[in-house]
């Protein structure tokens, strides 16, 4: 089962964030927790944890773009199923 990572909210107002740096690729496994990738808005940078664990199937987006608030920027074969 694939489940979907998106850019998450980073603030009041803020409609993006850019990708800075994939923190994992492609066949990389993945732990709950784990950060898998690093974001920044003109005001703060963040790190993004994966909320399950898993290999990281498919990144939808390279780095230095900047991709809308929770538009999917990547999928994770899950390990098992969420409870």
């Amino acid at each position: 089962m694939l489940f979907e990572i998106k850019m998450p909210e980073v603030g009041p107002g803020v409609t993006e964030a850019t990708i800075v740096n994939w923190r994992k690729q492609v066949g990389d496994p993945i732990q709950e927790k784990e950060i898998l990738v690093e974001v920044m808005t003109e005001k703060v940078n963040m790190e993004v944890e994966c909320p399950v664990s898993g290999v990281v199937a498919e990144i939808l987006f390279p780095k230095e773009v900047a991709v809308r608030v929770n538009e999917v920027i990547a999928k994770v074969k899950m390990n098992h199923a969420p409870a």
